[in-house]
């Protein structure tokens, strides 16, 4: 069977819950009071402990407006200044509390974390039990998900829910209690917009969760979809059935976008409710204010109120609407994941999309790069995970000259894979421009990418087929002596050998990582690409053989047989010892990168010296 029948893509729809959000509620809500019965005692000291918060949020405010009232408006300074020593006394108080409520946290998540870590492990040995024929690498590859991935979501996201309604709740108490000692007629102007904002919020977090689901399994649908099809698509070619493949992945990728835009209007119309509870109560506190003077009301207790508001009652709203609003809806559809881990989700069935365009075989390919222009070009590239996260590069500016070795160094989740992608073209940078061959990398098509570079990730790339088919995927009309050229220089004859020969059906499964670099490798060696990036790719290989490749890759950049090639290496280093070998070393610290030969960067660079000195410790291996 083909590799697109058995593909997530030609699934029907689940019918049988029209409310993903309301039958997640229903399915966890009694194990949640179970859970939650079984530590009354925790719940009791973590209350206990943060009512000494509330007390911190009344005496804030309430000393506040006595220091007003009865000290610097009526003349005694002293006793204003007293009040304030006391407002200053319960605000330093405030670290045993904070440490007494993270122990009593710890009690809550550790449990719960194991719990679900016990639930998985018992739905995978279940699923291997009862429906051998259904485990395979994806559904092992789910299991390890939900034991690493998925159980430390639920644990990072129930701690953060439990701190900020936590925090919200007592700060509220707190809050209100003030206001009421101050004087009855400000909860008059401040409980309406609160209670409505809340209310509205609170209405609209069971569609947020059902939206998140749906956004969730749509996003699953296309991995899952675009997995298959990848691993056949040699069936497919041969069953003359990509038209039909693209049409079904178009049709996940539709869904997808569809249930993202749901999901951004629930998040705006949340953005609503935290306008109403967060902004409309101080902006009605003032203007009554004069009415609130008719009244009766102290200056001070309007300063107070005003303190209630904007210092506790306010930061500890906005923090707990945007944990339950994403941490809640995320923690909701991720616990849900632990009741049927065995269900493959699939998003609704989407209409039948417009006809597809001609197929882009007679596009034209990209042009061969001008010859005076530098391999690569990085102008001023800023690029963030997301609105809010800090760059991970930012206006960062890099040249390659061609026929180039550089390496990229620097410590773990600075940014080095990320520089990989966006000079590969496959990230696009949120500013500034990547040149490759002094022409941008924007607008090219993937075949306009594949004629200008080969990026060799971390984790390779190799499919059920011939070993000849896996050398040759990058470019299938490489001869026989091209073949063997690259399977010599590269070392891996004696792997080719073991598998029986290039004509050798290859399963992926029986290859450790080792092997898997070591084929992709020869792939990238045979590609007719200039410019080839080694995304930590020879990790898994000793150091003997890493070195082997990169001296491999970096003679191949300078000519292609007896011609110029005009090409470049740059290597992502696993080892220091890769940076030895480079012509030029990228460092990337976070804050200023340095790029230079390794004797100037030893000068230049305390970051560099200090990752050059900890790999020291063992003799590098013979170097270029």
């Amino acid at each position: 069977m083909s590799a697109a029948a058995k593909s997530p893509v030609a699934a029907e729809p689940p019918t049988a819950d029209t409310s993903p959000g309301r039958g997640a509620l229903r399915r966890n809500l009694p194990p949640a009071r179970r859970f939650l019965a079984a530590r009354k005692r925790v719940l009791v000291r973590l209350g206990g402990w943060s009512l000494l918060e509330s007390a911190q949020t009344f005496l804030g405010g309430y000393c506040l407006a006595q220091a007003l009232d009865r000290g610097f408006l009526a003349g005694q300074t002293g006793t204003g200044l007293l009040w304030l020593a006391v407002a200053a006394v319960s605000i330093l108080g405030a670290g045993p509390p904070m440490r007494g409520v993270f122990a009593q946290l710890a009690e809550l998540t550790e449990p719960l974390r194991d719990a679900l870590v016990r639930r998985a492990v018992r739905q995978a040995l279940r699923r291997a039990v009862t429906d051998p024929a259904r485990t395979d690498d994806r559904s092992d590859t789910g299991a390890v998900s939900r034991l690493t991935h998925q159980t430390e979501i639920v644990r990072d996201s129930f701690a953060g829910l439990v701190l900020t309604v936590r925090a919200f709740v007592f700060n509220a108490v707190g809050a209100l209690v003030g206001l009421l000692a101050l004087a009855p007629e400000l909860l008059l102007v401040v409980l309406p917009p609160l209670v409505l904002g809340i209310a509205l919020f609170l209405a609209t977090l069971l569609p947020m969760a059902s939206a998140q689901r749906s956004f969730l399994d749509a996003d699953e649908a296309v991995a899952q979809g675009v997995g298959a099809v990848s691993a056949g698509h040699r069936d497919l070619v041969a069953c003359g059935a990509q038209a039909d493949a693209a049409e079904r992945t178009g049709r996940l990728i539709d869904i997808a976008e569809r249930t993202s835009r749901v999901l951004a209007r629930w998040a705006a119309l949340r953005t609503v409710a935290l306008g109403v509870a967060g902004q409309l109560p101080v902006l009605l506190l003032l203007v009554a204010t004069p009415w609130l003077l008719r009244q009766g009301v102290t200056t001070g207790a309007l300063a107070g109120a005003l303190t209630y508001l904007l210092q506790a009652l306010l930061p500890a709203l906005h923090s707990m609407m945007t944990a339950l609003g994403a941490a809640g809806t995320r923690l909701l559809v991720v616990v849900d994941r632990f009741h049927d881990a065995t269900a493959v989700p699939v998003p609704p069935k989407a209409p039948a999309p417009n006809p597809a365009p001609a197929a882009d075989a007679d596009r034209p390919r990209g042009r061969r790069p001008p010859r005076t222009a530098p391999a690569v070009e990085v102008r001023a590239v800023t690029h963030a995970y997301g609105p809010d996260s800090p760059p991970v590069l930012e206006r960062l500016h890099l040249t390659v000259r061609r026929g180039e070795h550089i390496a990229v160094v620097g410590p773990s989740g600075i940014g080095k894979s990320t520089l990989a992608g966006v000079v590969s073209g496959l990230v696009a940078p949120d500013s500034g421009t990547v040149l490759l061959g002094g022409e941008p990398v924007t607008g090219w098509t993937g075949q306009d990418l594949a004629d200008r570079r080969v990026l060799i990730p971390q984790q390779a790339y190799v499919f059920t087929g011939s070993v000849r088919d896996n050398l040759l995927h990058l470019r299938p009309d490489a001869t026989s002596g091209e073949l063997a050229h690259a399977v010599r220089t590269l070392g891996a004859g004696p792997l080719v050998h073991r598998l029986g020969g290039p004509d050798a059906v290859l399963d992926p499964r029986g290859l450790s990582q080792g092997e898997r670099q070591l084929l992709a490798l020869c792939r990238a060696y045979l590609s007719s690409a200039p410019l080839v990036l080694l995304d930590e790719a020879t990790c898994h290989l000793d150091p003997a053989a890493e070195a082997r490749a990169e001296r491999a890759f970096a003679e191949r950049a300078f000519t292609d047989g007896n011609r110029a090639r005009d090409g470049a290496l740059i290597v992502v280093a696993h080892r220091l010892s890769s940076a030895r070998r480079a012509d030029r070393v990228l460092v990337l610290d976070g804050t200023t990168p340095r790029f230079g030969t390794h004797e100037e960067l030893l000068t230049s660079s305390a970051l560099y010296r200090d990752l050059f000195g900890h790999w020291q410790h063992t003799p590098p291996p013979v170097g270029r």
